[in-house]
């Protein structure tokens, strides 16, 4: 998370900016930096907050819940970025996001804690 939060906020701007749907109403690199601050904050509480780590982890993947429509522009708008140069290659990627949902929650504990809770 922090490392790209750094690329947010500094040499990847241009390649984050090609992924803010038109429809966001701030403007594409306002957008990009305000994801990046939320970023490195979630980084920095994944290393140094972890009594909270199952709200981290819960939090973390909302954020990457959030982000999810950021991919489908790309994809729907044929828009080249990190190395997503082709459609097939940016549809794949759609399908990477609950992915990194599931990584968020499980490796915090949070999807065990969420599991143990909706059981019972």
């Amino acid at each position: 998370m922090i490392a790209a939060a750094i690329g947010h906020l500094s040499f990847q701007r241009n390649e984050f900016q090609a992924q803010v749907p038109d429809w966001i109403p701030l403007s594409k690199d306002l957008t990009v930096i305000l994801s990046g601050i939320v970023e490195a904050a979630l980084g920095i509480c994944m290393i140094f907050w972890k009594s909270q780590r199952i709200k981290v982890g819960i939090a973390l993947a909302i954020f990457y819940v959030l982000i999810f429509p950021g991919n489908i522009a790309q994809y729907l708008n044929h828009t080249d970025a990190f190395g997503l140069d082709t459609d097939s290659k940016r549809l794949a990627r759609l399908f990477f996001q609950p992915v990194l949902i599931l990584w968020a929650l499980w490796s915090t504990g949070a999807l065990s804690h969420l599991t143990r809770k909706f059981k019972g």
